[in-house]
Order: C-alpha cells, then structure tokens, then sequence
C-alpha cells in the first residue's frame, strides 16, 4: 500500500482543517517545499497537494507551490482542488503534476470530468469521491449532493476510472480513525482492479496495515504526521519493510 502524505495550501503555507472547514485551519509551516523535502528524506515517494485556495476560488491558485515542490524533489504528486477547465489542468500538468484529483466537477461538470479522462487517461485522472453520509460531497466539502456515493463511483469505473481518493468528511482532521467499513463496502461493491485511497482520519499507525488488508492501494496521511501521531520514521520503516 502507497504511503501518501498530504500537503494542504492556503496562502502559499502548508495548513490543516477539520472537516473541511476553512475557520478550523492552523498553519504548520510557512514553506511547504520546506515539509515536502523532510517527506522525501524520509524515503516518501508520493504526495497529495490541495490547493485549498483553488477549492474556494473554482480555479487554480497555488499551481507555483506545485512548480516548486515538482522541480526541486523526485516526489511524485498527485495534485487537486478547484480545478474546473482544460486550463487548469494543462497548468497543473506543466508545473509538475503526476496526477490530478477531480472532485466537483466529476458531479457538476461530467462531461469536462470524462474529457479529461479520455485525453490524459486513467492513470492519470483521479476521482475524488468525498462523502458525508455516504454522500457525495462538493465546492470544498461545502455542499453535499443527492448522489449515492458507491453508486458514484461505480458509474465512473464503468466509464473507465481506477483511481479514486475517498474521503469521510466526519473523519476528516478528527485523528480518531479512518473510515474502515466504508471502505471494505466501496471494494466488495465496486468492481476489482478499483485502486482506492483511503483519506481521512488517519491517528495511529497500527490502521495503516489495516487499511492495507482491507485491499486499499493507498492511504493519505494528513494531520497525524503534523501532530506527531505519526512519524516520519514508522512511514519510513514501513516503506522498508513492504518494498
């Protein structure tokens, strides 16, 4: 299972929320390349990079961060938040993104979504499938929708899909445990070959095997590691042992 550690921006600084909420953010570092290069110190090949300014604003913002991160380590990064046109995506592409994770506009704007998926193809494209109550959640967590969320995602795999990053909005930034039975439904309900990343309330490191034996392909790992929860070494040690 992928280690992924996440970056969330706003203003150009490396913060954290609860459950999505703007107001709940505390910045843990004015210098997000600063935390990105003690990732790859530590063994760490991937990394989730919001850009939650682009959430808000519908567009991309913090796409410079994203340049800066991409050049200056070998992360590979998988980049969302606000991203809605073709626009976006070819900057978010040409500053160094490896994937990119499409949100709302998979629920508001399906045919740009499938667009996207068709030009640049699944392994490129990720689903962002967040929910609350088991439904889909947009615009920044800041609307839920009528749609059923494994419904959701089975309709994109059929239409070509294998990534999808899930996260529980309730546990999100809450440190008191992942999703784990949403996530065996998602995978006994959906079809095989789905590369689920778990994301969310991620607090000790004994759920990270758990996550893997459950078959996820990845987990992010957020505001564990800023609280020391989690350290960087046990994500190190891990990497090491599961090759």
């Amino acid at each position: 299972m992928r280690l992924i550690p996440a970056i969330d921006i706003i203003d150009g600084k490396c913060v954290r929320l609860s459950k999505g909420d703007y107001s709940t953010k505390k910045v843990y570092n004015e210098n997000p390349l600063e935390v990105a290069k003690d990732f790859e110190a530590h063994g760490i090949q991937y990394l989730h990079l919001v850009d939650l300014d682009g959430a808000k604003s519908k567009h991309i913002v913090n796409h410079k961060v994203l340049e800066s991160i991409a050049s200056k380590t070998s992360l590979q990064i998988d980049f969302g938040g606000g991203l809605k046109s073709n626009e976006d995506l070819h900057i978010a592409f040409e500053s160094g993104a490896k994937q990119i994770t499409g949100g709302s506009i998979a629920v508001k704007d399906q045919e740009t979504f499938l667009g996207w998926l068709s030009t640049y193809g699944p392994e490129k494209i990720i689903l962002g499938a967040d929910a609350n109550n088991e439904k889909v959640a947009v615009s920044g967590w800041q609307e839920e929708s009528d749609l059923q969320l494994i419904p959701f995602v089975q309709r994109y795999q059929s239409e070509g899909i294998t990534y999808v990053i899930c996260t529980d909005i309730s546990k999100d930034g809450m440190l008191q445990g992942p999703a784990f039975q949403l996530y065996t439904k998602m995978l006994e309900q959906t079809k095989k070959g789905l590369n689920l990343i778990a994301s969310g309330g991620i607090s000790t490191f004994d759920e990270l095997p758990k996550l893997a034996e459950i078959g996820c392909e990845g987990t992010i790992i957020g505001k564990a590691i800023y609280e020391g929860k989690i350290s960087l070494k046990q994500l190190e040690n891990y990497i090491l042992e599961n090759g």
